[in-house]
């Protein structure tokens, strides 16, 4: 029997959607290249060790999120990735017992941001992760999303935004011993 191939890519298929003179950038993510799966796989380990291993990507899921359906973007320092953010419209999650706190399931107006990282290295210096969260809400906006959603650690969401709204909170989300809080905020 042959091998099976998953035809990843050796390059990712990117679009530069805002760059500075500094050597920043945010790309969109078309199709996630090898040359970048590692950075990906390392930047989540940060988000691993702040919630759970439950948000760790790696070869087996990492095509789940990075692909034609959702929105991934990468923000990239000197040509090395330093963070992402993952929107997904909520309609992909119609299985998910948590999705039904959501009344704009089927509008096709919702997007749900699955991760937002920056590596510690970047943290809170720069600018690099408001930049990249600002570039995400107005692609989600010309995509027509009228609201962005997401889980959070409970008193996260109400310092996005005055326009955010709690919809539900779950007081053990997927094992982490954490209470987080679902969020819906107008764009």
């Amino acid at each position: 029997m042959g091998q099976l191939t998953l035809n990843i890519i050796e390059q990712s298929e990117v679009k530069v959607i805002a760059s500075s003179a500094f050597n920043f950038r945010i790309e969109i993510v078309y199709q996630l290249g090898k040359s970048d799966m590692n950075d990906i796989f390392e930047i989540s380990k940060d988000l691993a060790e702040i919630f759970d291993n439950n948000f760790l990507l790696d070869e087996n899921n990492i095509n789940k999120y990075f692909n034609n359906k959702t929105l991934p973007f990468i923000a990239r320092f000197k040509g090395e990735i330093i963070g992402y953010i993952i929107g997904v419209p909520i309609e992909k999650f119609e299985t998910e017992s948590w999705i039904r706190y959501d009344k704009n399931l089927g509008k096709n107006n919702t997007i749900y941001t699955y991760a937002f990282i920056m590596s510690k290295k970047y943290r809170k210096i720069g600018g690099y992760s408001k930049t990249l969260k600002r570039v995400y809400i107005n692609w989600a906006k010309k995509k027509n999303f009228k609201y962005v959603t997401g889980h959070v650690k409970q008193g996260l969401a109400k310092k996005f935004s005055n326009r955010t709204e709690i919809v539900k909170i779950f007081n053990n989300w997927y094992h982490s011993n954490s209470v987080f809080e679902y969020y819906r905020r107008e764009l």
